[in-house]
């Protein structure tokens, strides 16, 4: 695995070369061939190569930083599936375990496909900027039905509420700054810092029925975020090892949306605290293998809602906090160097909590475009 910077061990040809010289002990060679002719070196050694450590489960935060003056263009695609499947009680419950109503599954799931491009520029030999445009295909389908056998009810009948949508997502802009050169034994030590801009469509912006019910898929989050974060990677031929802990804060703002029987006011989404770890195996000089964990800490999302139609028993308004998430994945990946200035980094995800996506995969493809420095 090449290392940006790092010298490369010597080829092949000149290790032979090396060990068939005169004098060197205990070799056969130097007895029996005193130098009555020149050594001669076979083969052609490798061309020497600068290219930075790539770790597909990382995306673009798994690499060293750009050289001054590079300038790489990638393209991604990626499929990420949910499903969710909850039983739900619609009706009273006079006594403890006494209910009167339908019992209902709700299942809902969601596919998303994300066409991406960015650019990554190394404005110095430690500083990367970088930006990244997705384009989203979402489909949403939710569909609430009674349990057989649990109501003789005509009345209490199936209820789908599917959606679609298809857009820009939200903007990405990213700075990193290499703090450490991986030498002496020390790891890489890069601090990332990324930003979202929501110019995707807002999920409280969207149209709705009379009932509050979207009729298309937003493509953003609605919210302006920012994550900065640590990225360790510390090479050990022929592995690397490669850790990250970071922190998203998410700015709440007022959304003033009727979702009827209430009007949503004021929405902050929570904070996020993850971490990452793994490892990179080096197969050959082209081909490396990832493995690795990740999880992130989601904080509850603060809601302020208010009745459209106020009563005794509610106020004015109410603020209410959701119950925080814990979205643990596993993390496989292989990166294949295509040549020296283009690879292919392919990644799978897979949801180790109920609150992670059952599955996300992803396709990149990063290509040098200007050499630089």
């Amino acid at each position: 695995m090449a290392i940006a910077g790092a010298p490369l061990p010597p080829a092949p040809a000149v290790l032979a070369a090396q060990a068939g010289a005169p004098g060197t002990p205990g070799d056969p060679a130097g007895v029996l061939q005193p130098p009555l002719a020149p050594l001669e070196r076979v083969g052609q050694a490798p061309v020497a190569e600068d290219r930075p450590i790539e770790l597909a489960v990382l995306d673009s935060a798994g690499s060293i930083v750009t050289r001054k003056g590079q300038l790489t263009g990638e393209v991604q695609l990626d499929y990420a599936r949910a499903d969710r499947n909850r039983a739900v009680f619609r009706g009273i419950e006079l006594v403890e375990a006494v209910l009167v109503g339908v019992f209902d599954i709700n299942e809902s799931r969601q596919d998303v496909i994300t066409s991406s491009a960015a650019l990554r520029y190394g404005l110095t030999n430690r500083l990367e900027l970088g930006v990244r445009l997705p384009v989203v295909h979402r489909s949403d389908s939710s569909i609430l039905a009674p349990i057989s056998g649990s109501t003789t009810n005509d009345s209490a009948a199936t209820i789908d509420n599917s959606v679609k949508g298809n857009g820009i997502g939200d903007l990405e802009v990213t700075a990193r700054y290499q703090l450490l050169d991986g030498r002496g034994g020390t790891p890489y030590l890069i601090a990332n810092l990324q930003g979202v801009i929501p110019t995707g469509s807002d999920p409280f912006a969207i149209p709705r029925d009379p009932l509050g019910r979207a009729r298309r898929a937003a493509t953003g989050a609605g919210f302006w975020g920012i994550a900065p974060s640590l990225t360790a990677i510390l090479p050990s031929d022929p592995v690397v090892l490669f850790g990250t802990l970071g922190y998203t804060f998410n700015l709440g703002k007022n959304v003033n949306t009727e979702i009827p029987p209430v009007l949503i006011s004021y929405v902050d989404p929570g904070d996020a605290i993850s971490a990452s770890a793994g490892i990179g195996i080096s197969f050959n000089q082209r081909t490396t293998l990832n493995l690795g964990y990740a999880h992130s800490w989601a904080l509850g999302t603060k809601t302020r809602t208010q009745l459209l139609q106020a009563n005794a028993t509610w106020g004015d308004t109410r603020m209410t906090t959701s119950r925080d998430l814990q979205i643990g994945r596993l993390l496989f990946g292989v990166t294949y160097r295509v040549t020296d200035r283009s690879s292919v980094n392919w990644s799978v995800e897979l949801g180790a909590t109920d609150d992670a996506t059952d599955l996300r995969t992803v396709l990149r493809v990063p290509t040098v475009l200007l050499t630089g420095h």
